[in-house]
C-alpha cells in the first residue's frame, strides 16, 4: 500500500476522536456553543483525506509528513489533495439541500425522510444532509494551509506555490459562500483554530455581503492565477468502455479545482455587485478562451412516438459540423462543458462515494449489466422524480427548425410546440417491473459538476443584465458572443449602439484582443430549442419578453411601469427558466431562486417583497410547512 501524507494542525493525536464525536452529535445547540465544539473538531487537518488505501486522490509519494511546516516545495500537491477530498465529502449534502428545496424535483413513495423534509421544508438538525460541520472543516484545512504556506518558494522564476495557495483561497471562499447560502449568517475565521484557546474567544458572525467584504479583495489580488495541475491523478471512476469491472480512470487534475477568478465573480453576484461579477466571470473567459460550443441535445426514435400529431412531418433533426450532442458535455475527459466538478470513485475500496446516481434512479455501484448503462441498472425505487414545474417547463418551450428543401443561404425558419429536448436527454424512460417511470442520468457517470462553461455564460448573463443591458443578455441565449454578431463594419447586427460600445470596451468579447477567440460561441437556448440564431428565427427578444410580462402579471400579480426596468426583470425570469432548462438537478437551483429573489427584493420594481413573493408562489405547489415569504425561512437551521 502506497504512504499517504498525514497532515496535522499540531504535533499530537489526541484530539482527532473530537472529529467523529462532535459529527455525531444531533444535539440542538446554540449557535455560539456549536461554534465552539465544532472548532474542537478542527484540531486536525483531516486525516481521512490521506490515509484511506486505494483513496481517490492517490499520489506516489512515499514519504510521510507529521506537523509539516509546509516548507518544501512538494508539499504544496499533498495538502491540496487533501483540500479535495473534504469537497467530495459535502458533494451529496451540496446538490442535495440545492435541488430537494427548489422548484425542479418532487418526493414519492420510495424517498427517504431527510429528502422528503428538505423539500417541504421541516428539515431539522437531525437531517443528515445538514452539517455545517463539513463545511468548516474544509475551511480549517484551507485556513491552515493559508496561514502556513511559504508562498515565496522559487523554481527559477516561478513562484511554485502559488496556485495552491490561491486555490484554498477559492476553496475557502466557495465554502463559506455555501455555508451562507444554507444558513444566513454563519461563524467566521480565517486563522486555523489549533488550541483550545484559539475556539475559547467569540467568533464574528457573517453574511454573504459580510463573507465577500471579507475575502473578495485578497482573491481579486491573484485573479487570473491557474489552478494547480500535477497532470492525471488517480481516481476510482467507472471507466466509460463496456467492461463489466470497474476500472481505475485518470483525472486531469486540474478539473477538479476551483478557479478563483469564477468563485470571486460569484461572490460578486450573490451581493448584486453586478459589475464586479462581470468582470470576473468575463476575464475567466477571457484567460482560458471558454465557449458555449454547440451541444444539440438530439431526440431519439422514440420521441416520434411520444409527441404524436405534434411532431411536424418536415421536421428534420441535424447537427451543425463541429457541434456535439448535449448528453457530451457530462463526460469530464473532453472539452466541451464541465470546467470543475467533483470527482467520485468507482467503490469504498477506491474512496469516497455518491449516493446522487442511486438517489435519481440509477445503480451506479452495482456489477449487474456491466459497465455500460443498461436497464438492469435503472431502480424502481428512485427516490427523485422530476417535478410537474419542470416538466411543464420543458414542455411549453418552442423548437425551432428550417423545413426540409429550405433556402440554405437564407432560410425559413418554423417552429414546432413540442418543447425543449433537454428534458429528453435529461430524463430516461423506463418500463421495468411492470412499471414505466422516468430516471434522471446526469449523475450516471458519479461526478458533480460545479462549474460548466453553460453556468458561467448564464451567471454572467445574469449580471449583465442587471447592469442595464438586457439585449446583451439575451444575445448570450439566443446566438451567443461571437464575431458572427457583427458586420462588415463591426457593428452588432441588432443591438443598439449602447450595447455596442458595451462589447466593445466594459465586456470586451468584440476588442480587437477578443473578437477572434470565440468564434464557435453558440446560443445557449439552441442546445434545447435547436435554430434560435439569425433574423428569421421567432426567438426575439420582444416577443419573448413580452410574453414573459403577460405570465408574471398572471402568476404574479405585477404592474408593469412602462420602463426598461420591465423588460431587465423580465429577462432575468427568462434567465431563471434557461438556469432550469440547462443545470436542472445539478445543485444550483435553490440558491438560484434564493439569488434572483434578493436581486427582486432589493430593486423593489413591483414592491420591496416582490422577490420573496415571486419565491414562494413558485413553490407554492411543493406545500412548504413554513411561510417562504419570512427570508428567514429560507434557511436551514445551523447544525
Amino acid at each position: 500500500m502506497k504512504n499517504k501524507v498525514f497532515a496535522t494542525a499540531n504535533s499530537g493525536n489526541n484530539h482527532i476522536f473530537a472529529m467523529n464525536r462532535i459529527s455525531e452529535n444531533k444535539g440542538n445547540r446554540s449557535l455560539k456553543t456549536m461554534a465552539k465544539l465544532l472548532g474542537v473538531a478542527f484540531f486536525v487537518l483531516q486525516s481521512s483525506c490521506f490515509v484511506a488505501c486505494q483513496d481517490m486522490f492517490d499520489t506516489d509519494s512515499d514519504r510521510q509528513i507529521f506537523d509539516p511546516d509546509l516548507g518544501e516545495k512538494t508539499d504544496s500537491m499533498f495538502y491540496t489533495l487533501g483540500i479535495l477530498k473534504g469537497l467530495q465529502q459535502v458533494a451529496d449534502q451540496y446538490v442535495m439541500t440545492g435541488e430537494m428545496r427548489g422548484d425542479l424535483v418532487a418526493t414519492n413513495q420510495y424517498t427517504e425522510t431527510d429528502l422528503k423534509r428538505l423539500a417541504n421544508f421541516t428539515a431539522n438538525d437531525s437531517c443528515k444532509y445538514d452539517s455545517a460541520y463539513r463545511y468548516y472543516r474544509i475551511i480549517n484545512n484551507c485556513n491552515y494551509y493559508v496561514a502556513h504556506r511559504d508562498t515565496m518558494l522559487h523554481t527559477g522564476s516561478r513562484m511554485v506555490a502559488l496556485p495552491e495557495y490561491v486555490e484554498a483561497l477559492a476553496v475557502r471562499a466557495w465554502a463559506y459562500m455555501q455555508l451562507c447560502k444554507t444558513y444566513g449568517t454563519v461563524p467566521f475565521y480565517t486563522d486555523p483554530l489549533v488550541s483550545i484557546g484559539d475556539v475559547s474567544r467569540s467568533l464574528p458572525m457573517k453574511d454573504l455581503q459580510g463573507v465577500c467584504d471579507e475575502l473578495a479583495p485578497q482573491l481579486a489580488r491573484y485573479s487570473g492565477t491557474p489552478v494547480p495541475t500535477y497532470g492525471n491523478i488517480s481516481a476510482g471512476v467507472l471507466n466509460s468502455s463496456s467492461s463489466d469491472n470497474p476500472q481505475e480512470k485518470q483525472v486531469v487534475s486540474a478539473r477538479a479545482m476551483l478557479p478563483v477568478d469564477l468563485v470571486l465573480a460569484d461572490l460578486y453576484l450573490e451581493t448584486h455587485q453586478y459589475a464586479q461579477a462581470a468582470r470576473y466571470y468575463s476575464k475567466f473567459l477571457f484567460d482560458n478562451k471558454w465557449q458555449v460550443r454547440q451541444g444539440v441535445a438530439l431526440p431519439t426514435t422514440s420521441l416520434y412516438s411520444v409527441l404524436g400529431d405534434k411532431m411536424p412531418a418536415n421536421l428534420e433533426f441535424t447537427i451543425t459540423s463541429g457541434a456535439f450532442t448535449w448528453s457530451g458535455i457530462f463526460s469530464v475527459t473532453g472539452t466541451n462543458d464541465i470546467i470543475s466538478y467533483i470527482p467520485m470513485a468507482a467503490n469504498r475500496l477506491r474512496g469516497q462515494t455518491t449516493d446522487l446516481p442511486r438517489y435519481f434512479g440509477y445503480d451506479f455501484y452495482s456489477t449487474t449489466g456491466g459497465a455500460s448503462q443498461s436497464n438492469a441498472r435503472f431502480l424502481l425505487d428512485r427516490q427523485i422524480d422530476a417535478s410537474p414545474a419542470y416538466l411543464a417547463l420543458a414542455g411549453s418551450q418552442a423548437y425551432y427548425y428550417t423545413p426540409a428543401g429550405s433556402n440554405t443561404a437564407d432560410p425559413d425558419v418554423r417552429q414546432a410546440d413540442i418543447g425543449d429536448m433537454r428534458r429528453y436527454v435529461c430524463l430516461e424512460q423506463v418500463s421495468k417491473d411492470d412499471s414505466l417511470f422516468q430516471v434522471m442520468i446526469k449523475f450516471n457517470n458519479a461526478n458533480i459538476p460545479i462549474y460548466r462553461t453553460a453556468l458561467v455564460y448564464l451567471r454572467l448573463a445574469e449580471a449583465v443584465n442587471r447592469m442595464g443591458y438586457p439585449h446583451v443578455s439575451f444575445a448570450i441565449l439566443k446566438d451567443g458572443l461571437h464575431s458572427q454578431l457583427l458586420d462588415s463594419l463591426g457593428n452588432t447586427r441588432y443591438l443598439n449602439a449602447a450595447d455596442s460600445v458595451f462589447l466593445h470596451t466594459t465586456l470586451p468579447f468584440y476588442s480587437a484582443e477578443n473578437i477572434n477567440s470565440f468564434p464557435n460561441n453558440w446560443g445557449i437556448h439552441s442546445r434545447g430549442a435547436n435554430y434560435t440564431g439569425g433574423r428569421k428565427s421567432p426567438y426575439q427578444l420582444d416577443s419573448v419578453v413580452g410574453s414573459k410580462l403577460a405570465e408574471l402579471q398572471r402568476l404574479h400579480g405585477i404592474t408593469p411601469t412602462g420602463t426598461k426596468a420591465d423588460t431587465i426583470n423580465a429577462m432575468e425570469d427568462i434567465l431563471c427558466d434557461e438556469l432550469a432548462l440547462e443545470l436542472a438537478f445539478e445543485g444550483n437551483r435553490f440558491g438560484d431562486l434564493t439569488r434572483l429573489a434578493r436581486h427582486k427584493n432589493r430593486e423593489a420594481l413591483y414592491g420591496s417583497d416582490y422577490g420573496s413573493r415571486w419565491l414562494a408562489q413558485k413553490l407554492a405547489f411543493k406545500q412548504p410547512a413554513v411561510s417562504l415569504l419570512d427570508e428567514r425561512n429560507w434557511y436551514l437551521p445551523f447544525k
